[in-house]
C-alpha cells in the first residue's frame, strides 16, 4: 500500500504550531488534557493484550512501536519510557523538528520521519498508535490500510478519533474553535468518522476491534474514559483470526 494520505493544507496547519506543541498552556493545551487519559486507556490495553502487571514500569520492553501523527512527541516520548523502541512519523517536518529536540533534551533515543507512513522502509511493530489522525487524512481507508500493513502478528493498534455527531459539531468545531480552546481551522466535521465507519476501515484492512470506549468530558478532570461516545472515542484493535 503506497497511497499519499497527507493533506498538505491539514500538515502545514499543525506544523504551525510546532514551537508551541509542549507548552501546557498554549495552543496545544487541549492535547495536553487529553493525553494523559489517553495513555490510561494505551496502559490498560498494553497490559491485557500481553498480561502485564499493572506494577511493571516498563510494560514495553522488548516491544517496538510507532505513533503516526506523532505532532512534537506528546505520546512517543511515554511510550519510550514504557521501554518500547519508538518511531514517530508526521506529516509535518517542522513537527518532527520540534520532537526531536524535545526527545534530546529527555535523554530519550527516539527514531522521527516527516513525511508519508509508506514512505518508511518496510519495518513491522508490536504497537501502532495515531491519535487525532485519521480524520485529518485525504483518504481514511488507504491511511487504515496503511497502518494495518504496520502491524506485527501478535500486535496492537490504538487509535482515537472525534465521532461525527450533532453535539461533537457543536463543541468541538463551532464552540472550542470559537473561544480558542483549539486553533482555528483544526477540525473539519465531515471528515469525523462514527464508529462504525471506523470499524468498517479497520475490518476491510483485516482487523478485528476489541475494545472501544467513549473519551468524554469530565467536570473533575477535564475528560475520563467510558461513557458517551458523543465527542470523542477509542478504539483497539488486532489482526483478525
Amino acid at each position: 500500500m503506497s497511497a499519499a494520505t497527507i493533506n498538505p493544507n491539514e500538515a502545514a496547519h499543525f506544523g504551525a504550531l510546532a514551537a508551541d506543541w509542549w507548552d501546557p498552556h498554549g495552543s496545544s493545551a487541549m492535547l495536553h488534557r487529553l493525553n494523559p487519559v489517553r495513555l490510561a486507556y494505551i496502559r490498560e490495553q498494553i497490559d491485557m493484550h500481553w498480561h502485564v502487571d499493572a506494577r511493571e514500569r516498563h510494560p514495553l520492553a522488548g516491544h517496538s512501536a510507532i505513533d503516526v501523527g506523532c505532532g512534537a512527541g506528546l505520546l512517543a516520548e511515554p511510550l519510550a519510557r514504557m521501554g518500547a523502541r519508538v518511531t514517530g512519523v508526521d506529516a509535518a517536518p517542522e513537527n518532527v523538528g520540534a520532537a526531536r529536540d524535545h526527545a534530546a533534551g529527555q535523554g530519550l533515543a527516539i527514531h522521527y520521519h516527516a513525511g508519508e507512513l509508506a514512505a518508511l522502509p518496510p519495518a513491522t511493530f508490536d504497537l501502532v498508535t495515531s491519535m487525532e489522525v485519521v480524520e485529518h487524512v485525504t483518504d481514511p481507508a488507504a491511511f487504515i490500510a496503511e497502518l494495518a500493513g504496520r502491524l506485527a502478528p501478535g500486535g496492537l493498534m490504538i487509535l482515537s478519533t472525534p465521532n461525527r455527531t450533532a453535539l461533537s459539531k457543536l463543541l468541538l468545531v463551532e464552540a472550542a474553535e470559537r473561544i480558542g480552546a483549539v486553533p482555528r481551522g483544526t477540525h473539519d466535521w465531515d471528515q469525523f468518522l462514527k464508529p462504525g465507519e471506523l470499524t468498517g476501515l479497520l475490518e476491510d484492512a483485516g482487523l478485528q476491534v476489541t475494545d472501544r470506549t467513549g473519551l468524554a468530558p469530565s467536570a473533575a478532570k477535564g475528560f475520563k474514559l467510558g461513557g458517551s461516545e458523543a465527542l470523542n472515542y477509542l478504539m483497539t484493535a488486532r489482526h483478525a483470526g
